[in-house]
């Protein structure tokens, strides 16, 4: 038996009803089992309304951090003492006029839930006299650190705790790169038309490929005149022995120019997957851009600080690479820091793009949606001094079947042009009579499901019913691409 074929024996031996353990107890099942999704959405919907009766105070000299707190015994009024000690100056009582004192957090305001006074939310001024560097500017990861340390989340103290807001003064957002191009530079760069929808889509498979390979899948992405975007996927690595990042992009560049008659002027962003250790970065950045990318894309969630150092140091260049802030495991942290305070930060570090999700009836399939999913957008877009919005990525389960309900909301909030439709497996995995993927297919019923939005036929179809009618109507027009990519995507549900 191998090696691997005797781990799985071992895992499934041990299985709880091959070996009759006990089983768990109903209360604790009724424990684990908790929708904490749900409580969640109610939390967020309490301390929305609860914020626009009262908003967060701001400070021109200070970070003011809003929290929601759950104390065990502490009382919110009470709190600011510890957090101030432990997250800035180390002193309960310093002294009146002191350094000591302009270096110390104070409290901002309280809004207790009930009666106890344990639960709701709290407002903290962190002095910028305590983090700013002599020029005035000031970074995300010491932020994050002053206002999301170890007295907020680390001890035991703290029942339930989240940084839901963070008020930033505009002195501080100016000395922030922001995005190098946002929506409107990267349709510049790219000579794509306003009012155009923009698609981009995820090399697949996502790894295990040689850089031939690459040229070849890039290539056959460069050939449909949707896109405008193209990346690697998070898990294929750049230092990789049979597949070095370099010569990926060398291929990808190449590829990108051999379809450029077909592509009707329009030019096509290729962004390289970097990850490593800072120094590696660095370094393998500027290596792919000499190899000619246009784009680079980090997994932002698990490399701090590294979207800001690449900003900065490609800032010089004629024409600097659009930073793709993956958010891939950006749900380990917004359990404890909503999402919105994450992407602003990120958005002033300066990345392009980032993803959210896009609109589909029924369950999510993927984080944000509902409130989360308008407040993360909302942080992306927003007009803010000398900062550029970032270009919202609608990806995850985006498809043929509601591409034209996320066209209609991106319309209804005026968001047309600020939105890439990232398509990964809704184009490159549709397969052909053969069985085999063909991602002519899926581009051609892509652009019909756009010429269905077009004829506005849908516009008055509630979400729930899109799918079906959607399928009526390319029977009716004989789509037979779109029919039958809604087939493959939807089994069972048309």
């Amino acid at each position: 038996m191998a090696g691997w074929e005797a781990a799985i024996f071992h895992i499934v031996a041990v299985d709880s009803t091959i070996i009759g353990m006990k089983p768990v107890p109903s209360s604790t099942l009724d424990l684990l089992w908790f929708d904490n999704d749900a409580r969640e959405s109610r939390l967020r919907e309490v301390i929305q309304q609860r914020l626009i009766e009262q908003p967060p105070p701001s400070s021109p000299d200070h970070l003011v951090a809003t929290y929601f707190f759950a104390f065990r015994n502490t009382q919110l009024a009470d709190a600011v003492e510890e957090i101030s000690y432990h997250a800035t100056s180390g002193v309960k009582h310093p002294p009146r006029g002191s350094l000591l004192e302009q270096c110390s957090a104070q409290p901002a305001g309280v809004d207790a839930f009930d009666t106890t006074g344990r639960i709701g939310l709290l407002h903290v001024a962190f002095p910028l006299k305590m983090m700013l560097q002599p020029d005035g500017h000031l970074t995300s990861c010491d932020m994050l650190h002053t206002v999301a340390a170890a007295i907020i989340f680390d001890v035991y103290e703290n029942q339930d705790a989240r940084l839901i807001a963070l008020q930033i003064p505009e002195t501080i957002i100016k000395t922030f790169p922001g995005p190098a191009h946002g929506p409107l530079g990267v349709r510049q760069v790219t000579h794509f038309p306003d009012g155009q929808p923009a698609f981009g889509t995820i090399l697949k498979p996502t790894a295990g490929i040689t850089p031939d390979e690459v040229g070849k899948l890039v290539e056959d992405a460069a050939r449909c005149p949707l896109f405008l975007f193209v990346k690697e996927d998070e898990d294929l690595y750049p230092n990789l022995s049979y597949s070095p990042v370099c010569e990926r992009t060398r291929q990808a560049v190449v590829a990108i120019e051999r379809a450029r008659a077909r592509r009707d002027g329009c030019g096509l962003l290729f962004a390289p997957h970097i990850s490593g250790a800072p120094h590696e970065i660095l370094a393998t950045v500027q290596a792919v851009i000499e190899a000619g990318a246009t784009a680079v894309m980090f997994s932002e969630t698990f490399a701090g600080g590294t979207v800001r150092m690449v900003r900065e140091a490609t800032k010089h260049l004629p024409q600097s690479p659009a930073i793709y802030g993956h958010n891939a495991g950006i749900g380990v942290k917004t359990r404890g820091i909503w999402r919105e305070v994450i992407d602003m930060l990120a958005r002033l570090d300066g990345i392009d793009f980032r993803q959210t999700a896009p609109v589909r009836p029924g369950a999510p399939f993927l984080k944000p949606y509902g409130a989360e999913w308008e407040a993360s957008e909302h942080a992306l877009t927003r007009p803010l001094p000398s900062i550029k919005p970032t270009m919202i990525a609608r990806a995850g389960a985006l498809d043929q079947g509601n591409i034209g309900l996320n066209l209609a909301d991106a319309e209804r909030r005026g968001l047309s042009d600020g939105i890439l439709f990232l398509a990964g497996s809704a184009i490159n995995s549709i397969k052909n009579a053969q069985g085999q993927a063909d991602p002519a297919i899926g581009t051609e019923a892509m652009l019909q499901a756009l010429e269905v939005h077009r004829s506005a036929e849908l516009r008055d179809v509630p979400p729930d019913e899109h799918l079906r009618a959607l399928f009526a109507v390319a029977q009716r027009r004989h789509f037979v691409a779109l029919c039958e990519a809604l087939r493959q995507r939807y089994p069972g549900n048309l």
